[in-house]
């Protein structure tokens, strides 16, 4: 049945969990009650990427773009757009646009994003597999099951310069090719869907939005590389997507699109889900295959390499969600067309998740080689506040912090490592001028702590060592042998470290040290937080020439350290005070003073 108009509302985790589900609800039943059930037609999605502005709408055929929307919203949407054909002024993101029609890519958010990963996410049910078959799904497999050889593909992919975007970036054609020409009887296909970097949820909102995209580009590696079984590893911490995919490979099985003789050729694939207990270093290949296998999630010495002898010690093809994602575009288009977009040595785009004092955090997918100045301030819409940009971190907590000096770096592997960074999944932290970079180490070493799985010394003791030395210095116990011995133990473990978790672990460290020795030295030499973060280092007065007594301060302090009478001078009890800053922010006259 056609209908006038659809509805898309958006069914990524956050928006769900932002009321979304209820707004979905609600729409539908506003279409009964208000009869016009028969002339639209509401649709759950996966993320649009615009998370600031969610929960989101998006009208079809017209594709006016709601943002914000709430489920008391639901009976006016359908009222005056569905009934009158009048979109809802002040729902709409651009409010003074006059094109109600606008497009999707007029928008400022998405404007330079290219969609590649992300193609049907905000776009598609992703519990329909007739609507992803409507985007061109699975035409990629039948391409490789009837018209190219094994080689054919690897070659694709060879010219496509696709590279892992888990962190390694290392060529998935040379993977691939690795595992296809071991001898073996059994060979494994893994979807590495552990994302753990704080911030980071690329690879969960692309299986909430287009879990068969997954599984047909994890169909096309097992027929390449000879494999018979697929595995996805994803924690449990995903139930959205876990739901999707299972609800995906009962679909695809129904089709013939998964398990025995597929489309009638007669290659066999299956694909099981694991999950994961959310352990970080899990990320890791080895550690992952431990973990796949029912053991402690730990980490071995490498070679051999899990292309030559991986889960259950057969040749196994492991990939992250993001990869997996370009590999039916890259099928359906060719390799050349994907070399196209992006470097030179960094082919396609990377899909980030900008978070952080940012005016449009979200899920964004640019061509590599956009600059971090594009991503920030065309897309992101600059800082939160009108606050001065101070660094983005890059790469989670294996990354290093980048300076406003490197805003017009091209994003791509080689110049994010010349930085002191690393590409990573693609989480992207932002940061302002209130922001203390010293106690941004420490939180991201804390992090490192957690999750080291203990199994190697350079990892288990230097990420401690170097946490507590942080903590000294942002509780004024610093001294300058500290920063020696910091950077002497970070470049220890960047050598010796077992696995990519431990060797990296220092980089958060050792690149604001480089970039921001001024603020270690005001900790260490002046006891003093320029940022006021650490709050041992922080002291708040009340300017007696200022105060006007009106006791907004007294009424904010959660444990009533500020005593003084309506109109008169307040003071602050420095021995109750818990230095939260409460007080300075509620002055309106510049009373409060931090020192």
């Amino acid at each position: 049945m056609a209908f006038k108009n659809y509805i898309l509302v958006c069914g990524g985790a956050g928006c769900e969990a932002n009321r979304g589900v209820d707004l979905y609800k609600t729409l539908q039943k506003e279409l009964q009650e208000q009869g016009v059930e028969n002339e639209a037609q509401v649709v759950k999605t996966g993320c649009f990427g615009f998370c600031e502005k969610g929960p989101i709408v998006k009208m079809l055929p017209d594709e006016t773009f709601y943002v914000s929307v709430k489920p008391e919203d639901a009976k006016e949407i359908v009222a005056e757009h569905v009934v009158k054909g009048r979109p809802v002024a002040r729902l709409l993101y651009d409010k003074t646009q006059s094109r109600t029609n606008a497009k999707l890519e007029d928008i400022d958010f998405y404007q330079k994003q290219v969609r590649i990963v992300l193609r049907n996410c905000g776009v598609i049910d992703p519990d329909s597999i007739d609507e992803y078959i409507a985007r061109d799904g699975y035409d990629a497999l039948a391409k490789v099951l009837t018209e190219m050889t094994q080689d054919q593909v690897i070659e694709e992919l060879k010219k496509s310069g696709l590279r892992g975007r888990g962190g390694a970036g290392f060529l998935t054609w040379k993977k691939w090719m690795f595992t296809k020409q071991v001898a073996s009887n059994e060979k494994y296909v893994i979807c590495n869907a552990d994302e753990g970097d704080p911030g980071a949820y690329m690879d969960r909102s692309t299986i909430e939005g287009d879990p068969h995209s997954i599984l047909e580009a994890m169909t096309i590696a097992g027929r390449t590389v000879g494999a018979s079984q697929g595995v996805i590893y994803i924690r449990a911490e995903y139930p959205l997507a876990i739901i999707r995919l299972e609800n995906a490979i009962k679909q695809a099985k129904d089709y013939g699109l998964l398990g025995e003789n597929i489309l009638g050729t007669g290659f066999n694939f299956n694909i099981e889900i694991r999950l994961g207990a959310g352990a970080f270093v899990c990320g890791e290949e080895t550690a992952l295959i431990a973990s796949t296998e029912g053991r402690r999630g730990m980490p071995i010495p490498r070679p051999p390499f899990p292309a030559v002898r991986g889960l259950w010690q057969k040749p196994t093809v492991i990939n992250n969600v993001e990869t997996y994602a370009n590999i039916p575009m890259i099928v359906l288009r060719g390799g050349d067309w994907f070399a196209k977009i992006g470097t030179e040595t960094s082919k396609g785009t990377k899909v980030f998740a900008l978070t952080g004092k940012i005016n449009n955090s979200g899920l964004i997918e640019v061509p590599m080689g956009t600059t971090l100045r594009e991503i920030i301030y065309d897309i992101g819409g600059g800082i939160r506040g009108g606050k001065a940009f101070k660094a983005v971190q890059t790469g989670g907590p294996s990354g290093g912090v980048i300076t406003s000096e490197y805003l017009d770096t091209p994003i791509d592997y080689e110049h994010l490592q010349k930085l002191g960074s690393i590409m990573g999944s693609g989480g992207m932290i932002v940061m302002d001028e209130d922001d203390c970079m010293v106690d941004v180490a420490r939180f991201y070493q804390e992090f490192c702590v957690d999750e080291s799985c203990g199994k190697c010394a350079p990892c288990r003791i230097g990420t401690r060592t170097i946490y507590n030395l942080l903590t000294g210095i942002c509780q004024g116990r610093g001294t300058m042998d500290d920063l020696q011995k910091i950077n002497e133990i970070g470049r220890a473990m960047q050598k010796a470290a077992l696995c990519g978790l431990g060797q990296t672990a220092p980089n958060p460290v050792l690149s604001t040290m480089k970039y921001y020795e001024k603020e270690y030295l005001a900790h260490i030499k002046e006891k003093k937080c320029p940022s006021g973060k650490c709050r041992d280092l922080v002291t708040y007065y009340i300017l007696p020439n200022k105060c006007i007594g009106c006791t907004v301060c007294a009424r904010r302090c959660p444990v009533g350290a500020i005593t003084g009478e309506r109109q008169k001078i307040h003071t602050i009890n420095q021995e109750t005070c818990i230095k939260c800053g409460e007080c300075l922010k509620a002055c309106k006259f510049s009373a409060v003073f931090r020192r």
